[in-house]
């Protein structure tokens, strides 16, 4: 697959430093859950990319942390991109999704409750 470069003057440092490209096959579930709550917490909001069969991956992430009060929907967009297929040698078109997700008003307290429980737990377990 062809790699997607930033529009413009082609710095990195350009590239939005909270965007996570998500893959259905390389990372479990919850790996990108948890790396978007920290990337929430460092930026405020977390750009969720991601191709084809991934985009059912992107939307459960969403899902999830909007069901647990952690994020909210900021923009959504839809779009397909060509990408050079190396194995036959020709453009294919594939869908994209990119969902912003921004900090809730709950996250820190949430997250605080969340960071705390497992301690309580395993000081009961003592």
């Amino acid at each position: 697959m062809a790699v997607e470069t930033a529009a413009g003057t082609g710095n990195l440092e350009t590239q939005k430093k909270n965007r996570i490209q998500v893959s259905n096959t390389k990372k479990p579930l919850f790996f990108y859950v948890n790396l978007a709550k920290r990337y929430i917490q460092q930026n405020n909001e977390v750009e969720l990319c991601a191709l084809g069969m991934a985009i059912t991956t992107v939307v459960t992430i969403a899902e999830i942390l909007k069901n647990n009060g952690l994020a909210t929907e900021k923009k959504l967009l839809t779009s397909t991109v060509n990408i050079k297929d190396e194995n036959k040698g020709r453009v294919v078109q594939k869908a994209k999704i990119e969902i912003v997700l921004s900090k809730s008003d709950k996250f820190d307290s949430l997250m605080t409750v969340a960071t705390t429980a497992p301690e309580a737990a395993s000081k009961d377990k003592e």
